[in-house]
């Protein structure tokens, strides 16, 4: 079954007077990952938790964004079927053996046959935003943070700017 995100739901914000004094601390780091398949999904929540909890964030944005064009950033629940699911719908969508422009080297110097990790991560997208409220990420019940490597096995790199107090 799922791991369980971190809910944070406030009627009110969370009021400390020490935060009132503190300025705002911008921070880029980057995250490196290497992926076994060429196809995957990764749950990355974890360690971005451990990276606010390491820095100290207590309230803030904390933005993950790929440095790659064949790997995508997202949020959805981590479930075994919904992630063979998810890998069956780009499947489906975009076929790896599809007419691709973009494979064929009369029209493209690509020599990876591509394509198809390209508009699956078009579709994913290439970055999350996330809030951080009382030093924890905020993410609803099932939601985690993910990565889809769309074209490896490779090392990636994920760059994130944390601002914050």
């Amino acid at each position: 079954m799922s791991k369980r995100s971190t809910v944070t739901l406030r009627d009110r914000p969370v009021v400390d007077k020490s935060l009132r004094a503190t300025s705002i601390h911008v921070r880029g780091e980057t995250l490196k990952i290497n992926t076994r398949d060429r196809v995957e999904i990764i749950d990355l929540t974890d360690r971005l938790m451990s990276i606010v909890h390491d820095r100290h964030v207590q309230e803030g944005l904390v933005s993950v964004f790929s440095l790659h064009t064949t790997c995508a950033v997202f949020i959805n629940e981590v479930q075994t079927a919904l992630i063979a699911d998810i890998k069956g719908f780009l499947e489906r969508l975009v076929p790896r053996d599809g007419p691709w422009i973009h494979n064929d080297p009369a029209h493209s110097d690509c020599d990876r046959q591509n394509a198809d990790a390209h508009l699956r991560a078009l579709l994913l997208g290439h970055s999350v935003t996330l809030q951080v409220s009382g030093g924890e990420l905020v993410l609803g019940q099932w939601q985690r943070v993910l990565m889809a490597e769309l074209d490896g096995p490779r090392a990636r790199s994920l760059r994130l700017k944390i601002l914050g107090s």
